[in-house]
């Protein structure tokens, strides 16, 4: 009864997430489904090859060449040497988003996720930042963790509630906003500037570096103020998701207390 109970888990599990053989792939390609990365083994048959290069043609996907073994273990099914992971959410553009923001004499919070990699991170962060009145969550197309039905589960369905922008230009990106009158924040432990010091009010861009090495410096040169949480035990750093969430409550606090 277990066994039968995890192959029902497994292949729920594939029914969202991904789509297989070279066929549907091309099919959720020329119906704009959003795709979160596809893998195609390599040495694939020449002739489905051709097909799904034929549909690739002026598209920007993340693409992955693996061995067979790689897509056997994702699914048992018959994938004829191609996969997709779809996504279970619409990705937004960032730039449409301020415009309206701006256009509306709105203020925007955005959060910008440097190279975040871990899915359940990333859920918790969704969560915390649904919670905290964030209007977008911002990740690089590629080097990223994107949104699955792992994701979404993690973040208690905030996933479905926020909007998640992706770019292929985060620095051209975070110009756009910086040009948009939206401050860039970045939080590093490297900054001389504590947490409770900074203005964080207003229309701001709060940047979170990798659970790896934190946030590219190019994102930190450009950065209007950059600011660390203060700590006072042995360890260096925080978890990205536990600092994500002090950093967005004392944003709220500002706000609402001064």
């Amino acid at each position: 009864m277990r066994e039968e109970q995890r192959k029902f888990q497994r292949k729920e599990k594939e029914d969202k997430d991904i789509v297989f053989g070279v066929r549907a792939v091309v099919e959720a390609i020329k119906s704009n489904r959003e795709i979160n990365k596809i893998m195609i083994q390599k040495g694939i048959n020449k002739d489905l090859f051709f097909e799904l290069k034929d549909a690739l043609k002026g598209a920007d996907y993340n693409l992955q060449y693996v061995p067979s073994q790689k897509l056997d273990s994702i699914t048992r099914n018959n994938h004829q040497g191609v996969i997709a992971f779809v996504s279970p959410i619409e990705y937004g553009n960032i730039e449409e988003l301020i415009d309206q923001k701006m256009l509306a004499e709105e203020k925007v919070t955005i959060l910008v996720l440097d190279r975040i990699t871990d899915v359940r991170n990333f859920g918790g962060i969704a969560r915390t930042a649904e919670c905290q009145g964030v209007d977008a969550i911002l990740i690089p197309s590629k080097g990223s963790a994107l949104v699955t039905s792992d994701a979404v589960k993690t973040s208690a369905g905030a996933l479905n509630r926020i909007k998640v922008c992706k770019t292929d230009d985060l620095k051209n990106s975070l110009f756009y906003m910086q040009q948009s009158g939206v401050r860039l924040i970045a939080c590093t432990e490297k900054s001389k500037h504590n947490l409770f010091e900074v203005n964080l009010r207003g229309s701001v861009a709060i940047i979170m570096g990798s659970e790896e090495d934190g946030i590219t410096p190019d994102l930190i040169k450009m950065s209007d103020i950059s600011t660390k949480i203060p700590m006072i035990g042995k360890i260096a750093s925080l978890n990205v998701g536990v600092a994500a969430g002090m950093v967005l409550y004392e944003k709220t606090r500002q706000e609402l207390y001064g």
